[in-house]
């Protein structure tokens, strides 16, 4: 089926049985590991381990020596104008032939 959907150029009948084909993917699974670098197996203890990484994460001191950031220009040109008709037409047939952003 998906040799005869490759021959004639059906690629969304090519797409399909493939993915019928291929099954479902899922990712393998990470262990959570302590401090020490131990595997956890039990969950509630891979709970607690993702409570205390994102507490130490989140409860961070500020840095001494904060980053020196240039502030974002605000006077950018906005045309604030309502669009010509050549801009909606433009628009529409994007929409139709599926080019939308």
């Amino acid at each position: 089926m998906a040799e005869k959907a490759a021959r004639g150029g059906n690629r969304k009948q090519l797409y399909d049985t493939t993915k019928k084909l291929a099954g479902k993917y899922s990712k393998p699974e990470r262990t959570v590991k302590d401090k020490e670098g131990k595997p956890i197996t039990e969950i509630q203890q891979q709970w607690n381990r993702w409570v205390e990484y994102f507490e130490e994460l989140l409860n961070r001191p500020a840095p001494m020596n904060p980053p020196d950031i240039e502030a974002a220009h605000t006077d950018l040109p906005i045309d604030v104008n309502p669009p010509t008709k050549e801009e909606i037409r433009m628009a529409v047939r994007q929409i139709k032939n599926g080019k939308t952003a």
